[in-house]
């Protein structure tokens, strides 16, 4: 096994589980920063599941790193090397998190908090980034996850045959404002920190002479390399960014959040009504065009989890905080599996006028 796998904390699948038909899904990861670890979560529980196979993933920011770790472990040690590389990554983000400032208060430890709010790097941290760029408070343009990433995939195993997904990873061109999805002959370490990149932290990722950002503003994810470059109908998206917010947001903090999730959310919704659309045509037509493909939409999300944290908690990378996120992703997924794994190539279980539209 490569030295980039050790130890991890994946849990043995039911032996029940067998028992289930063999099923293949499409995965959409979307970003969200130490947030992804609930994604962790939900791959760790999907990867339990013997008889059930991933095509294609395509995914962005903290969704990327997942995607990128995961086809890795896959390519290396199936899905037992998949959990152990994703276990590995988590716990070097948290190992590099712990000798950086932004540390959660004595007042946070105490009362269970994930946010950072009363830690007194981060109170420094969020003034600078609003009134200088990362061109001039970061210089040499040092990030921490570079490092946690070089050291947790091989990028030989995710580009060679043997690596068993079709990943996608989106970033956006700054020069176009256009989506840039990197397959796996594409893929770099540079092309995952692009995909990462949020503008008002970091430098710019320039790859063959093409600066990116963040994936999320073009696409969190953008699911059309799923639909083109894949057979399977059925795509499963792993929310992390609420799409709705019931109550109105009035700190300076939460109206940043709010406008992030908006224009994050804005092109995956605009793509569901596309599929929306497509579904109303196959539907109403006896013998619908053969260039139409009908897609299964499904989704695990933890909303009632996500509203309630803060922006800061996305910076917050503490080792309880992430296990904490892991875990409600593994029960997430756990309860999604046991409601919907026969719809699996049958039919949505999403509504998606209702969730989307």
């Amino acid at each position: 096994m490569n030295k980039h796998m050790k130890t991890g904390i994946g849990m043995q699948p039911d032996p029940s589980h067998s028992k289930r038909e063999p099923r293949m899904i499409n995965l959409a990861l979307q970003g969200g920063g130490a947030h992804g670890a609930f994604t962790w979560g939900v791959l760790d529980r999907l990867l339990d599941e013997p008889n059930l196979s991933f095509e294609g993933i395509v995914a962005t920011s903290a969704g990327a790193m997942n995607a990128a770790v995961m086809a890795y472990g896959l390519a290396e040690g199936g899905r037992s090397g998949a959990q152990t590389a994703l276990a590995n990554f988590w716990r070097r983000v948290s190992h590099a998190a712990a000798s950086g400032p932004l540390q959660p208060s004595l007042l946070d430890r105490l009362t269970g908090s994930k946010a950072l709010e009363f830690s007194p790097a981060f109170m420094m941290f969020d003034m600078v980034t609003r009134l200088m760029s990362p061109y001039q408070f970061n210089p040499f343009n040092f990030n921490p996850l570079r490092q946690v990433l070089e050291q947790s995939i091989d990028l030989d195993a995710i580009r060679m045959a043997r690596c068993p997904v079709k990943l996608n990873i989106c970033a956006t061109n700054v020069r176009t404002g256009k989506v840039k999805v990197f397959g796996n002959d594409e893929l770099s370490v540079d092309a995952v920190m692009a995909s990462a990149c949020l503008p008002f932290l970091f430098q710019a990722v320039e790859i063959d002479g093409e600066a990116y950002w963040d994936g999320g503003y073009m696409g969190n994810p953008a699911i059309f390399p799923l639909i083109y470059g894949c057979d399977t109908p059925d795509v499963l998206i792993v929310h992390i960014n609420p799409i709705e917010r019931p109550e109105l947001p009035r700190t300076a903090g939460e109206i940043l959040n709010r406008i992030n999730e908006i224009s994050f959310n804005s092109s995956l919704l605009r793509e569901m009504r596309a599929v929306a659309f497509v579904t109303q045509l196959i539907d109403g037509q006896a013998s619908p065009p053969q260039n139409l493909k009908r897609i299964f939409v499904h989704g695990i999300s933890d909303d009632d989890t996500m509203k309630n944290l803060s922006v800061s908690s996305k910076l917050n990378a503490d080792w309880g905080a992430l296990v904490d996120l892991r875990d409600h992703g593994r029960l997430c997924a756990d309860n999604w599996l046991l409601a919907n794994y026969q719809d699996i190539g049958k039919q949505s279980t999403v509504d998606i006028r209702e969730r989307y539209l």
